[in-house]
């Protein structure tokens, strides 16, 4: 009997089944596009089926011990589709969310800005079938035209970037949603979400930020930038479904907004509580996940800072002079009110470097006792779940000798947080889509012998 797999997808769309213990390869399995997404369990009749998406806007379900594909579809037709979120699997069903490039296409001012529809579908985890869809908003239509005369839609937006959570007890799946693209803004928007599992209709909406309607244009002052342009405080992350102390069940979902949210799944989505863990902005505040052990909230925050004119020289890639002493933190909230428990500040970079940051946009990863979160500076942290006192600290951005004999180089953490499954930890290491460094590898911790 081979030993337990680990199964990571690649920003070049190759999905590996590796020995999690050496990271010998079982088996390579290429998508259409980079692959963000976690994979989607699925075992029906003793077949295990694998269900993922890629960047380019498909949805894969793949044998998960041979790697050899069992289906692939769209979910949406839109060119612009941009799928990162993890499906969700619930009694043989996957929930796909999709979200989508099209906040960048508006820089083009002869882009007819935008039509794109933030969704959740579901199919059959074991042929792809259809089960149900929802959009977020209604279907665009044309609302004027830019100053150069480009026409211009809405509704847009509300895509769903991160993994739908089951409530399997009360029947729903709850989502966060991002902003609008474009006007007319919709109560969809920056919103946690809960649909029926087994329909998808609507059963509830809290949104946060009335009125986000942006898109990349903004930043030059574009012709496609909406008229009084939202803030984009997007929900990039998973809502959590968790138990307070009194042992009611709360659903918390962090924000770009550097804001938490606490509503009741039992009231509509009734706020109970929120707490600032950050400054927030378009790369700020909680990006792309928290986590609990049931006992309290951890979230880290970006806040990551490009001053004008750069800070040490030009940046290495990605035309990012990062700020290297501002960005970061971790805090640990009470479950019951929100209230701070302790807060775990970042290091500055040291030694200053081009493109540096403190920023700690990762998604974090909790144990019994401990909980890690990754730095764009390169460096993975454990802090203790009691007091926030530092545990453990590494840092990737350094050569290594790979066991496939390729050359490796760590980097900068952000997107996905660390696995620990079997008495290891798992790293990725090298993330330059907002500015930080690039890398190549994936690292193994094991314990100390």
């Amino acid at each position: 009997m081979r030993s337990p797999a680990l199964i990571t997808g690649s920003a070049g769309g190759v999905v590996q089944a590796l020995d999690a213990k050496t990271g010998c390869l079982y088996w390579l399995y290429q998508a259409s596009g980079p692959v963000r997404s976690g994979m989607g369990v699925s075992t029906e009749n003793g077949a295990t089926t694998l269900v993922f998406s890629d960047q380019n806007g498909w949805v894969h379900g793949i044998d998960a011990r041979t790697g050899k594909g069992r289906w692939k579809k769209r979910v949406e037709e839109h060119e612009a589709t941009r799928l990162t979120g993890t499906p969700a699997v619930h009694d043989g069903v996957a929930f796909i969310p999709a979200a989508s490039w099209e906040e960048t296409r508006s820089i083009d001012p002869g882009y007819p800005c935008c039509t794109f529809r933030g969704s959740i579908t579901a199919v059959r985890a074991r042929d792809g079938a259809p089960v149900w869809k929802t959009y977020l908003v209604d279907a665009p239509k044309q609302t004027g035209k830019t100053s150069v005369g480009t026409p211009t839609f809405g509704p847009s937006g509300a895509g769903v970037w991160s993994r739908p959570t089951v409530d399997a007890r009360r029947g729903l799946l709850y989502i966060a949603t991002g902003d609008n693209y474009s006007h007319p803004a919709t109560a969809t928007s920056d919103a946690i979400m809960a649909l029926d599992l087994k329909t998808g209709r609507i059963a509830w909406t809290q949104q946060t930020t009335p009125a986000d309607v942006y898109n990349s244009s903004c930043g030059a002052k574009g012709v496609n930038c909406p008229e009084d342009s939202g803030p984009d405080y997007d929900f990039g992350s998973s809502a959590i479904l968790v138990k307070n102390s009194s042992g009611k069940d709360i659903v918390v979902a962090g924000q770009k907004s550097g804001v938490v949210y606490a509503v009741d799944p039992d009231q509509k989505g009734k706020m109970l509580w929120q707490a600032r863990v950050g400054k927030g902005g378009t790369n700020g505040g909680v990006q792309w996940g928290m986590a609990s052990d049931g006992r309290a909230l951890y979230a880290s925050v970006s806040d990551v800072v490009r001053p004008p004119g750069g800070v040490g020289g030009p940046a290495p890639v990605g035309n990012a002079n990062l700020d290297p002493n501002i960005g970061g933190g971790l805090t640990a909230l009470s479950l019951d009110d929100g209230h701070k428990l302790w807060f775990a500040p970042s290091h500055p970079c040291a030694p200053l470097r081009a493109g540096c940051s403190p920023a700690q946009p990762g998604a974090v990863t909790v144990i019994e006792g401990a909980v890690f979160s990754g730095s764009m500076d390169g460096h993975i942290r454990a802090y203790a779940t009691a007091d926030g006192k530092e545990l453990w600290d590494f840092d990737t951005r350094k050569p290594y000798t790979t066991v496939n004999s390729a050359s490796g180089k760590g980097g900068s953490l952000d997107g996905a947080g660390p696995i620990v499954v079997g008495g290891m930890v798992y790293v990725n290491s090298g993330y330059p889509r907002f500015g930080g460094e690039p890398g190549n590898v994936l690292l193994a911790f094991g314990p100390r012998n």
